[in-house]
């Protein structure tokens, strides 16, 4: 990866509908050029999709919170299961420490949240967290200064 592709992975991640044209432009490469980039950035998983950002209150989704799940009842992959196909997950980490997973869930009221809750709660202990800001969403992410990909 060299800093062309760097370039090339900070634009996309701005604007996500930009034509190969106006790509080769701000780069100034040919299009073929650029499109052979992309190509090999898709195929080594570097970039793995474009798609659209929708902000959860403008489908009606007013509340963002993360829960914490613990002492899961079950074995893993059957709540991978279950939250793989939960509507109002939207993100699912299983990390370390005292807590199994961190959820991100869109939900539309406190109603909604309290039937989301009951449903996890056959799952495994859990602690709800309402999101009041988020001073950064959708960050950028670049190969780090000291970080070379060939």
């Amino acid at each position: 990866m060299d800093s062309i592709d760097i370039q090339l992975l900070e634009i996309l991640q701005n604007d996500g509908r930009i034509t190969v044209s106006e790509l080769s432009k701000a780069l100034s490469l040919s299009r073929p050029s650029v499109t052979e980039r992309l190509t090999r950035l898709m195929e080594k998983g570097i970039i793995s999709k474009i798609s659209a950002i929708v902000p959860p209150p403008k489908v009606g989704r007013e509340l963002l919170l993360f829960i914490q799940v613990s002492q899961v009842k079950v074995p893993y992959s059957e709540f991978e299961s279950f939250i793989v196909d939960h509507p109002d997950i939207i993100e699912c980490h299983r990390i370390t420490g005292v807590v199994d997973y961190l959820l991100k869930v869109a939900v539309n009221d406190m109603e909604h949240l309290r039937k989301v809750s009951d449903e996890l709660l056959k799952y495994g202990n859990i602690n709800s967290s309402i999101v009041l800001k988020s001073p950064i969403t959708g960050k950028n992410i670049l190969p780090s200064v000291d970080n070379k990909f060939e």
